[in-house]
């Protein structure tokens, strides 16, 4: 964790310019990564693991822990910038290592690195199992919480439905789940390859308690949002998190060829420079 001497966290936009600065790195270093999505989801991450999730280096075997599971597995790279801000493990050894052979930072979650709970990316699959950790935890009489965050387009998958079939009927409101709705998969528009009609409406069918962040990039909405979920009695609940693919960049955003792709020099150069300015406005707001 980043502090201000021993108590006040530094404001968690401009963390977020650095650990975007860092994914950069990390996906030109490594020769490869998918780029837009973490850009997307990163502040989701960082606001679970800076203020919501009971989730340290220190406690991270104990049986109390919150449990989190990156569903969308290719976007590891946001899921490693955050794991080494929260201290898991070093920042420089990530850029250093990342899709390097034989290195553990590879290109989608792995659970022989601390912080991991499953190794994930085959899609469809997170929920499930998350399904089962929060049933494990009402059996087990814990009070643990369970986390994922799935990819819009993953939604086409049939096993999520699945999963949120059983999160309804086993009551699991130890459950939240995260769609990051950017809207772009790579083959183009979600609504294109698989149109998802509103998405709320389609959870609230199903049982769930809705959650709808209109800017899943802003953490005032995130944090209310999070809050709100854990009020949540009786049922599972899903933050429908409205995100700009390529968040940070005007090189990115909201560009369906920027979801796995690495900047050339000077799309670098520029991606730097507008981290750089968005960091800047966020120290004098």
């Amino acid at each position: 964790m980043i502090l201000k001497g021993d108590e006040e966290m530094v404001d968690l936009k401009v963390l977020s310019c650095d650990l975007r600065k860092n994914v950069v790195d990390m996906i030109v270093e490594g020769k490869g990564g998918h780029i837009g999505g973490d850009m997307s989801v990163i502040d989701i991450l960082i606001e679970l693991y800076f203020e919501q999730m009971n989730i340290s280096p220190e406690n991270m075997d104990d049986p109390d822990r919150d449990r989190f599971v990156m569903s969308k597995g290719h976007s590891v790279e946001a899921l490693y910038a955050v794991l080494a801000a929260k201290g898991f493990f070093p920042i420089e050894q990530v850029i250093r290592e990342f899709s390097k052979f034989g290195s553990q930072f590879i290109g989608h979650p792995n659970n022989k690195l601390p912080g991991i709970e499953m190794n994930s990316g085959s899609l469809g699959h997170g929920l499930p199992v998350c399904v089962g950790m929060a049933l494990a935890g009402k059996m087990d009489k814990k009070d643990y919480r369970v986390y994922t965050v799935m990819g819009d387009g993953e939604l086409a998958e049939g096993s999520v439905w699945e999963g949120v079939m059983a999160a309804h009927h086993y009551k699991l409101d130890n459950l939240c789940a995260v769609v990051d709705r950017n809207r772009l998969q790579i083959s183009g528009s979600t609504e294109d390859v698989m149109a998802q009609d509103i998405q709320e409406e389609r959870w609230a069918s199903f049982g769930w308690h809705v959650i709808t962040v209109r800017d899943g990039n802003d953490y005032t909405q995130l944090k209310a949002a999070f809050d709100e979920a854990k009020t949540v009695k009786g049922k599972p609940a899903v933050i429908i998190a409205n995100t700009v693919k390529g968040c940070g960049s005007v090189v990115m955003e909201n560009k369906a060829n920027w979801h796995h792709k690495v900047p050339n020099e000077e799309e670098y150069g520029q991606i730097i420079k507008d981290l750089e300015a968005r960091k800047e406005a966020a120290l004098y707001e």
